[in-house]
């Protein structure tokens, strides 16, 4: 694999854009190619088996484009088919989880919220690390709605506003002191929540920490860009407009879509 080969990241739709940013912003210099299944999203609905095959579809186009290595920019796809991904394709893999760590470590109150998908959720991987933290209580809420909501443009609709206030009014009641977002769409309504949010609450998502992984697997395994410039092309197989506002509105990056 020449080291000059682009990051390949894949999601659901949209929301993956956030972690693509916390790799660009840590490897400016690397070459990307981002992949937004929005024709499938959201994954959270889907049954384990239909998120694995999936997410081997997105990871053999990525290949075909010749990609050094795969970030799965999906908490759900990360949960539930992560597994099979490495066992099958020879390249390395790096995955997104919920931030449950961090928030239980450093919780005062000893209760932590955490808003994700049902995919993520219900996954097996998922309740695996919610066990490790027995001493902590962590109150789930599934983020019905939010991620169709993102994907159609309607971030800062009334319907958003109150989805999120529905959510997490009863985490604030609960005394959470952190609240994790595990699905890689809701950075992109932070300043939402943290309307909502009490100042002394912190929001943990896991971009910075999955930036950090990628930045460690290039340098042990792979290499580092070494051409003067990069590239960073986007794909979409949803409505382009979202994406296109996306990236025009948060990045200043060439698009292309399909």
């Amino acid at each position: 694999m020449n080291n000059n080969n682009p990051i390949g990241l894949f999601d659901s739709g949209i929301g993956g854009t956030s972690i693509w940013k916390a790799i660009y912003q840590l490897l400016p210099g690397e070459n990307t190619i981002y992949l937004a299944d929005s024709s499938n999203a959201p994954y959270g609905k889907k049954s384990k088996e239909e998120i694995i095959a999936l997410s081997k579809k997105n990871t053999e186009l990525l290949l075909e484009m010749g990609c050094k290595i795969i970030v799965v920019a999906c908490n759900t796809a990360t949960t539930n088919a992560i597994k099979e991904l490495r066992a099958k394709y020879d390249v390395p893999f790096i995955g997104i989880e919920p931030a449950i760590k961090p928030a239980a470590n450093n919780s005062k109150t000893q209760t932590i919220g955490i808003l994700a998908t049902k995919g993520t959720i219900n996954s097996a991987l998922f309740s695996k690390t919610v066990e490790m933290y027995q001493n902590t209580k962590i109150i789930e809420q599934i983020g019905h709605g939010l991620v169709e909501l993102i994907e159609n443009g309607d971030i800062d609709s009334p319907e958003t506003d109150q989805l999120l206030t529905a959510y997490i009014t009863p985490m604030i009641e609960a005394n959470i002191d952190y609240l994790v977002l595990g699905c890689s769409h809701y950075p992109y309504l932070i300043p939402k929540i943290k309307k909502i949010l009490p100042e002394h609450i912190q929001i943990i998502d896991s971009g910075e920490a999955v930036a950090r992984q990628t930045q460690n697997i290039l340098k042990e395994k792979i290499g580092f860009n070494t051409a003067t410039s990069s590239t960073h092309v986007f794909y979409t197989n949803g409505n382009p407009k979202v994406l296109s506002d996306i990236l025009e509105h948060k990045f200043s990056v060439t698009e292309k879509y399909f």
